[in-house]
Order: structure tokens, then sequence, then C-alpha cells
């Protein structure tokens, strides 16, 4: 008997792989990328980022609007998607459009499951990031994970619970 649920996931895992170097823009109004889009976002890019971040501009595999019917006039332009050819530039250009203030804004391309998931525990993200806890993992040996919660700037090590 095959079992459903593990591949699911598994389909999953391999759909989230295949878009790791993918991005998705949003806010660039329709149809003004002309033939050449891959060129098109390419200097996008470029001039949204500057020269200090982007030197030339990225080689992109593939650049194209979402799979929606176009919109009509006045309503929000479809996302793009853009595949990077090196993934150091995909993160590179995540990392610097956090610190942008612009109306065009760039996210992970994650897959529909995905999404559900990381909605399902925005809030409580929120909540810890917000709180005067922080919390992280380390790793003081191989074997020996532990976590460390800084309360009020006295940081202190505790071993998990097992599980």
């Amino acid at each position: 008997m095959v079992d459903y649920a593990k591949l699911k996931a598994k389909i999953i895992d391999l759909e989230g792989r295949s878009r790791r170097n993918n991005l998705r823009i949003i806010g660039i109004p329709e149809s003004i990328e002309g033939p050449r889009p891959t060129a098109f976002y390419s200097e996008v890019l470029v001039k949204m980022l500057g020269d200090q971040v982007l030197q030339t501009p990225p080689e992109l595999d593939r650049a194209h609007r979402t799979l929606a019917a176009k919109p009509r006039q006045g309503d929000k332009p479809r996302p793009v998607i853009v595949c990077f050819h090196r993934h150091q530039t995909k993160e590179l250009v995540i990392r610097e459009a956090r610190n942008q203030d612009s109306p065009i804004r760039i996210y992970e391309d994650y897959c529909p499951e995905v999404q559900e998931q990381r909605a399902a525990y925005r809030d409580v993200m929120a909540k810890l990031y917000n709180s005067t806890a922080k919390l992280s993992f380390t790793r003081i040996s191989s074997r020996s994970p532990t976590k460390r919660v800084t309360r009020n700037g006295s940081p202190r090590l505790r071993k998990p619970s097992p599980t």
C-alpha cells in the first residue's frame, strides 16, 4: 500500500527545491517588460538595489508573470517570478531587498502548501519577535542541541526536554 502522506510530502519537498532559486516580485505594472523579460527584470533589480549591491545585472534563467488571468485596467498587477542562475545572487537580492523602502516588494517563491504552513504560525512568530525573550538554537556538541534563552540581557543555556 502506498502511503499518500509520504508521497505528498515528497512532492512538496521536490517542488520547494525546484523553486529554490526563484523570487516573487510584486508591484511592477503589467506589460512594461517588452520582448525580453529576463533582461528587463535584471536591469530593474540593478536600479532598485543600486550599483554597490549588484555591480552587473544578475543572470536570470527565466522571468514571467504568474499564471493568472491578466488583470483589468486599475487592478493589481500579477506578481513576477524570476529564476536566478546562481543561488548566491538570489540570496544577496532577497537580503538587500529587505532593507529597501520601495513600492516594489520582493519575496521568496514558496509553493502553496508551504505558504499555508507559514501563515499558520505567523502570529506566534510575530509574538516571539516582539517579546523580550530572544530564543536561538545552538549546538555545543554534535549530539547535544541546547536552547539559548536571553532575558533582560543575561543568557542562559538550557537542555531541551526529551521528546
